[in-house]
């Protein structure tokens, strides 16, 4: 049972249950634009008038109105002397729309019910302080675990400025991603990939090593019904992608290339006339924290990383990823030359293992899909 702030008024489990039906109704709604809001967080509001919904909303994309306002819309006169469930602190500030808070005391409403604070620097409990000094009651942490999970890519992202790090892998039961001669189509059944390709709609920007170009020639596209393809990033430390790779000239969705400091500059040039941004790090390999920042900069809030082994060892070895996603199908491969999802130095001692947590399994067809968290930097 989540955390309820004491003032929840008379017989505290019944109204706890009230509340918390009508707040995963607002999460239902908030999760609906999954993939549409970035960077700003998934919202959901309902409100409820004597003892009927009468206003509902959800944020569906930067620059539209808040969820708030949407359910405000919605409700009209009865908003009035009403209760309003919202998911995330409601903002304080004027950005591309004006504080939802002060909107809220304006329309009269007698009560809000919040799932989880805003970490925005700019919100931060400023929003509840704006309603309890207008004299709304205020209950706090309804299904707050719920709402911050849902929330994981803007929770970090508006306090970092990077980007929220996933590394996705497939792999079989003993850990391979493909065979000794490189043989890995299809490691996973076609529910576990379908499962990626949502993944892929919902995050900024997706990011391999230039070995996979180089190998498969991927597009790092989105092949959903109505699907929207993320920024492709490719890591290239010296520029060996080829000219004529798909991710260069399909135009499919934007792709950036960030290499080291000694890449061929005539190649760049070329590569930038085609319409790839090209960025060149401080060292001759590539820079992940500078990648980062880059991206962060340029409003990227989650990263998917689909690299091979080396890639995704150095994401994990310096403590840059946040999230694991492994798609485990029911084969074994074998072998001490097919490679494994983790490739790198690799940990000396197992006390010094990295220890997830969080960690939840959902069957996907034959396969297993396993997300769990990296320790916080």
């Amino acid at each position: 049972m989540s955390e309820v702030n004491a003032n929840a008024g008379n017989g505290p489990l019944g109204d706890l249950a009230v509340h918390e039906r009508y707040m995963r109704l607002a999460l239902e709604n908030a999760r609906a634009a999954q993939g549409q809001t970035a960077p700003n967080p998934l919202v959901g509001s309902v409100i409820v008038g004597d003892g009927r919904l009468v206003g509902i909303g959800a944020h569906l994309k930067p620059g539209e109105p808040h969820a708030e306002i949407h359910a405000l819309r919605m409700a009209g006169e009865h908003a009035r002397g009403a209760t309003i469930y919202v998911t995330l602190e409601p903002c304080s500030h004027h950005g591309r729309t004006g504080p939802c808070a002060e909107a809220i005391v304006q329309a009269g409403l007698a009560r809000v019910v919040v799932a989880a604070p805003d970490p925005n620097p700019l919100v931060a409990g400023r929003g509840i302080k704006i309603l309890r000094d207008a004299g709304i009651e205020v209950i706090e942490g309804v299904l707050r675990e719920e709402s911050e999970q849902l929330n994981e890519v803007f929770n970090r992202y508006i306090v970092s400025k990077r980007p929220f790090v996933t590394v996705k892998s497939a792999v079989t039961l003993d850990g391979k991603i493909a065979t000794r001669t490189a043989s890995s189509r299809w490691i996973t059944s076609e529910q576990a990939r379908e499962d990626v390709h949502r993944l892929r709609h919902e995050s900024g920007a997706i990011l391999v090593g230039v070995q996979t170009i180089l190998h498969d020639d991927s597009q790092l596209t989105t092949r959903l019904p109505s699907g929207r393809n993320p920024l492709r990033v490719v890591l290239d430390s010296t520029l060996r992608i080829p000219e004529t790779a798909r991710v260069i000239t399909d135009g499919e969705a934007p792709t950036w290339i960030f290499t080291g400091s000694n890449a061929d500059a005539a190649k760049r040039e070329r590569l930038e006339a085609a319409g790839v941004r090209v960025f060149e790090t401080r060292s001759e390999r590539v820079n992940l924290e500078q990648v980062l920042d880059t991206l962060g900069a340029s409003e990227i809030s989650s990263l998917l990383v689909e690299g091979g082994g080396q890639v995704n060892a150095s994401f994990v070895e310096q403590g840059l990823a946040d999230k694991l996603v492994l798609y485990v199908a029911p084969k074994l491969v074998g072998g001490k030359e097919a490679p494994t999802f983790l490739q790198g130095l690799g940990i000396a001692d197992m006390d010094d293992a990295v220890d997830l947590t969080g960690l939840r399994v959902r069957q996907l067809g034959p396969d297993l899909k396993l997300e769990a968290y990296f320790p916080k930097s």
